[in-house]
């Protein structure tokens, strides 16, 4: 049986798209003390989701993944050039890579591509740490709390520059709670490749739409198919309940469609 802090720390990885603030009060409330032993997981669930912050002393929003941490509670970030931590003490930094010229003009192309295809992202592109690869980032939030809705988007892809090969996943989580409790995580592996930035950026453009086509003609099936099977159309009256009315409604008479004694 998984320890309680075990347990505690599960809920935090498995906290939906905008939500971990909610989880935390949640946590703080049912298992006060296993808030102080939580760090580690608010560590992973940041660097899996791709969380993003903004540079202290700036607008610019940066994202914090496995990629560009430095393994002392820093991060860094290749466009702006800065260290980080997730809050604070913004530092100039360095890219040492092999890769650096590569990592730039991926960043350029990725960064124009998804400013065309999504309303609001961030990106990020990282030599990995053993410098054999390198690693394209995206993540794009929508949330909707006043709509009893949030999601999130996200893109991994690793680049190989011996070959201008690329394997990735798209990743898109959706939750939906008004008067229910619907959540939607889906995934989609990649392979594709390119003869430069510009070209590999291209061809993840295209696996991107031909998934969010995929995801758009799954929804139409379901809505049309499944969903609608879920239910009937109307009661067994073959006669919609007039709802403002049911008050005053006298069963098994106006509902059922009985006769006054």
């Amino acid at each position: 049986m998984a320890s309680k802090g075990a347990t505690v720390s599960s809920f935090v990885q498995s906290a939906p798209p905008g939500e971990l603030s909610n989880v935390v009060e949640d946590i703080k409330a049912l298992a006060p003390n296993e808030v102080r032993s939580l760090e580690p997981a608010f560590k992973k669930y940041n660097e899996e989701q791709y969380s993003t912050v903004k540079l202290p002393g700036s607008s610019e929003v940066v994202l914090v993944s496995s990629y560009n941490t430095l393994n002392d509670g820093r991060y860094f970030d290749t466009a702006s050039q800065t260290s980080f931590e997730t809050a604070s003490n913004a530092q100039s930094y360095t890219l040492d890579s092999s890769h650096a010229d590569t990592v730039r003009s991926l960043l350029k192309s990725f960064s124009a591509a998804a400013t065309e295809h999504f309303p609001s992202s961030t990106v990020g592109v990282y030599p990995t740490d053993s410098d054999s690869s390198v690693a394209i980032l995206l993540v794009a939030n929508k949330y909707s709390p006043q709509n009893f809705w949030n999601g999130r988007w996200r893109s991994s892809y690793l680049l190989n520059p011996t070959g201008n090969s690329v394997t990735g996943a798209i990743k898109v989580d959706v939750h939906y709670y008004e008067d229910g409790n619907v959540r939607m995580s889906t995934s989609k592996k990649v392979e594709l490749s390119g003869s430069s930035a510009d070209g590999i950026v291209r061809e993840i453009a295209k696996a991107e739409n031909k998934f969010q086509e995929e995801l758009n003609r799954a929804f139409s099936t379901l809505a049309e198919g499944s969903f609608k099977g879920l239910r009937r159309q109307l009661p067994v009256t073959r006669q919609r309940v007039e709802w403002e009315k049911i008050a005053g409604y006298r069963l098994g008479q106006d509902i059922g469609g009985g006769r006054s004694k």
